[in-house]
């Protein structure tokens, strides 16, 4: 048996000006033939589960790519063409296909990445099985419904389920191919828009669905799937999805897929967050700080790493500064000539180096730059192992970074956008994070695992920057009206 295993990961935020070249899959661009595979073996993404699934049977493997970049702006037309064909050209002699993808690309080229690669696999082998891991953000197209015959996506937020999604997904493939399952797809899609603050699984309305899809596959389904969708996108539709693999049953698929997503239509506005102002939020971070010796959390989802941000808002830092806050730690941010300014400075200088605010934000504006004076104290090449239970074991890459004390503040300062995945963001640029009385960061989620068990306070903090939570900052031009929470009065009727 001959198996197809690759993957394509890449959440787009189509409002966002952070390119996606080619070279933005991996550190110098997507790992090819023997280096994709040992890109993912033996560690924990869905790739790497369709790997073990497929030796544990003596598969023989063909490993073509393996590409992810980090959220940001439409992927260029070149490099979703590379990638996708580099899957193509392998697909012929192939009895099954296993793809790690990410359910919510935009190239150039494309509103619908996962589904138009899926619709020319589909052409060159229209009898093989195809199963797809997503992510939990995925936005469900029906050329994916058509095109796939197993679905499974995460079922965690902060993700730390992806192994076990692509072992889901290898499963049921495996039992179809060996008659112990007979998978078919069902699929319900509300026209809701959630904010990725409300996807978190661990509460509330998002915790209820994802429970939900749990019973029903304690009685029968195969795989259920809640796909949170990725609102910061302007296509067609993106809204949160129900996708169900039932076992020969496409009634009882349907059912399930039906009775989950009327469910979560009764609870749309729980699906929806309202950030307070950014004053307020400083301000409840600094009451907090008075009843805790550890670092209080600073949560900038409004330039969110992971979803596209630039990591170049100042306006946390600004309003942090402008209440007094001391102790500050805040970073990474990306500013890669500020990064060029402070390694020609050298460690030990004294400088004025303008920082961030050097992308254009909402609909093409600019502000002024953080004019920040301070000694460089640290220089170096910005890698690190992550040790956190996201991404375990792999290799980071911050770029350049330099470490920059204003005295009420300390920056990490970067030449590329980064999730504060790990410690190692501030560990290896000799900085204790634990020490901070406030740690700024470029996030949403990812950091939370690691974080949180350090912190002695959590505020969510919405800088009004490309990732930010109210829906009226952004002009949606494709998107199939009425929506909601765009328009109060949407009806569904499933």
């Amino acid at each position: 048996m001959k198996i197809l295993i690759a993957r394509m990961n890449h959440e787009t935020n189509t409002f966002s000006p952070v390119p996606t070249p080619l070279a933005a899959f991996g550190r110098d661009g997507p790992a090819f033939g023997a280096a994709a595979y040992a890109e993912n073996k033996g560690m924990r993404t869905a790739m790497s589960a369709f790997i073990d699934a497929a030796e544990q049977r003596d598969a023989e493997l063909v490993t073509p790519v393996s590409a992810m970049a980090n959220p940001s702006g439409p992927v260029a037309a070149d490099a979703y063409r590379t990638i996708c064909d580099a899957i193509v050209a392998a697909a012929p002699g192939c009895d099954a296909v296993l793809l790690d993808l990410h359910g919510a690309m935009v190239a150039q080229s494309t509103a619908d990445g996962e589904g138009d690669l899926l619709e020319r696999v589909r052409a060159l082998l229209p009898d093989a099985p195809i199963a797809v891991a997503l992510d939990l953000h995925g936005n469900v197209t029906q050329k994916m419904i058509d095109h796939a015959d197993v679905i499974v996506s995460f079922k965690t937020y902060p993700h730390v389920d992806m192994y076990e999604t692509g072992a889901h997904a290898a499963r049921i493939l495996f039992d179809l191919i060996e008659g112990r399952a007979r998978p078919v797809l069902a699929w319900r899609q509300p026209p809701l828009m959630t904010s990725t603050l409300r996807s978190a699984t661990a509460d509330g309305a998002m915790q209820r669905a994802v429970q939900a899809a749990q019973h029903e596959e304690a009685h029968g389904m195969l795989a259920v799937s809640i796909l949170a969708g990725f609102s910061l996108a302007d296509i067609a539709r993106p809204c949160i999805s129900v996708v169900v693999v039932g076992n020969g049953d496409a009634a009882a698929a349907d059912a399930a897929a039906e009775r989950i997503a009327r469910r979560i239509w009764d609870e749309r506005d729980a699906f929806v967050y309202r950030s307070a102002p950014l004053a307020q939020s400083v301000a409840d971070a600094a009451a907090a700080a008075r009843l805790t010796d550890k670092p209080v959390l600073l949560l900038d989802h409004g330039d969110n790493c992971m979803s596209g941000g630039t990591c170049d808002t100042m306006d946390l830092l600004e309003a942090a500064l402008a209440q007094g806050l001391d102790g500050i730690v805040s970073g990474p941010l990306c500013d890669p000539q500020a990064v060029a300014a402070l390694c020609a400075a050298g460690v030990g200088a004294r400088v004025t180096v303008p920082v961030g605010n050097k992308r254009p934000s909402h609909r093409g504006t600019m502000r002024e730059p953080f004019a920040a004076t301070g000694v460089v104290r640290a220089l170096t090449d910005g890698e690190y192992t992550i040790t956190g239970p996201t991404y375990t074991g792999q290799r980071a890459s911050m770029g350049k970074s330099a470490v920059l004390d204003l005295g009420a503040a300390t920056l990490v300062v970067t030449e590329r956008t980064h999730e504060p995945w790990d410690l190692g963001v501030f560990e290896s640029v000799g900085i204790d994070p634990r020490r901070a009385r406030f740690l700024l960061l470029k996030s949403r989620m990812y950091c939370r695992p690691v974080f949180v068990p350090i912190a002695g306070g959590l505020v969510e903090c919405d800088s009004r920057g490309i990732t930010g939570s109210d829906y009226a900052l952004f002009r949606y031009e494709r998107i199939a009206r009425p929506v909601y929470p765009l328009d109060a009065d949407t009806v569904w009727r499933g």
